[in-house]
């Protein structure tokens, strides 16, 4: 759907003033997926964003978009394609000398539709999105929520293929940003929209994502489902975001007593146990104790869901001899589950 080949933007002329804001991206969305591109500021999330429909212009690259090569298109072909590309912002973008009707209708007066066609594509949009009562209120009448759900409903206008979505979530508090994120999923099942979002929130990724992509320095660094790159982060900085959602940080009195006591004996060691999906919902470390002269305290946990999968992640002393705690590490690997032994430097 949204294939990036190469794509590097650079701004500026000359070395002194050259930024280079993409370093040869490469990346496919795929049909009816709602993708999610993390980054700190200045990753170039925005600028790879604004690269879809080429309101930014790569310096060099392809950006395909349904098959059709944009940057091989004439300027007439490219306003045409564009009307398959929906977008939504950070601040919503509405017009305050307009209504809410006014503004879902924007799109479609710039296309020249009828007035009567307009008006019965006006109220379903605000009908989808949960504002019919509010058609005739203005911007400054409504909740920052209420807001978002307009840019969404007059984004939805020209009944794109493709909705981008520019750190639609946060200026939104956090229920209000579930409820958005809820909204952008409806677009997706309901009208088969694929979504491309850019944030700096890792809660918008683990709650609406189905994969994610994560920027840094212009580079993506990472690539995976949600689940994975919760789960099994490869880089510092996914590891750095997932823990934004999921503190796995050891409180320090517990990390004192980790170091103290196997300072004191030598046979504990520290593994962090990673389960996802049924496992679960496994008796694991009962199991495992009871099977092999073994002790095991759990020292530090959560238990969490994504994307309808349950996932917990536990810090666990493990205490006996080399042989058995060996034995038991093979037993709980072969219940597919993830477990890593944590040095003494990384609690």
């Amino acid at each position: 759907m949204i294939v990036f080949q190469d794509v590097r933007k650079v701004y500026g002329k000359g070395k002194a003033k050259r930024v280079e804001a993409l370093k040869g991206i490469n990346l496919h969305v795929k049909k009816g997926e709602i993708f999610g591109v993390i980054g700190f500021s200045g990753a170039g999330k925005s600028t790879l964003l604004r690269c879809v429909n080429l309101l930014e212009r790569p310096t060099s690259g392809k950006v395909i978009v349904d098959g059709v090569d944009l940057l091989s298109l004439s300027p007439k072909e490219l306003r045409k394609q564009r009307k398959k590309i929906g977008m939504i912002f950070q601040h919503f973008n509405l017009l305050h000398s307009k209504t809410v009707f006014g503004n879902v209708a924007m799109p479609l007066i710039i296309e020249g539709r009828p007035k009567h066609e307009i008006e019965k594509k006006v109220n379903q949009l605000l009908s989808f999105v949960g504002l019919e009562d509010k058609a005739n209120q203005y911007p400054e009448q409504l909740s920052g929520g209420q807001k978002q759900r307009v840019g969404i409903a007059r984004a939805l206008a020209t009944d794109p293929h493709i909705l981008l979505c520019d750190e639609a979530t946060s200026a939104l508090d956090p229920d209000t940003t579930r409820s958005v994120l809820n909204l952008l999923k409806k677009v997706r099942d309901e009208l088969g929209i694929t979504i491309l979002m850019i944030t700096h929130e890792m809660n918008v990724i683990r709650d609406a994502c189905d994969r994610v992509a994560v920027l840094e320095d212009g580079v993506i660094v990472e690539e995976d489902t949600v689940l994975n790159v919760f789960t099994e982060p490869k880089t510092e900085i996914a590891r750095n975001f997932v823990r934004t959602v999921l503190n796995d940080s050891v409180p320090p009195t517990v990390r004192e007593w980790i170091q103290r006591s196997r300072s004191e004996n030598s046979n504990r060691r520290l593994f962090r146990i990673i389960f996802k999906g049924a496992a679960t919902n496994e008796p694991l470390l009962s199991n495992t104790a009871k099977r092999f002269p073994v002790d095991l305290n759990i020292l530090h946990g959560t238990i969490t869901e994504m994307q309808g999968i349950p996932f917990g992640n536990l810090l666990v002393d493990v205490t006996g001899d080399r042989e058995a705690i060996e034995q038991a590490v093979q037993y709980m690997q072969s219940q597919e589950v993830i477990i890593k032994e944590v040095a003494d430097d990384a609690i």
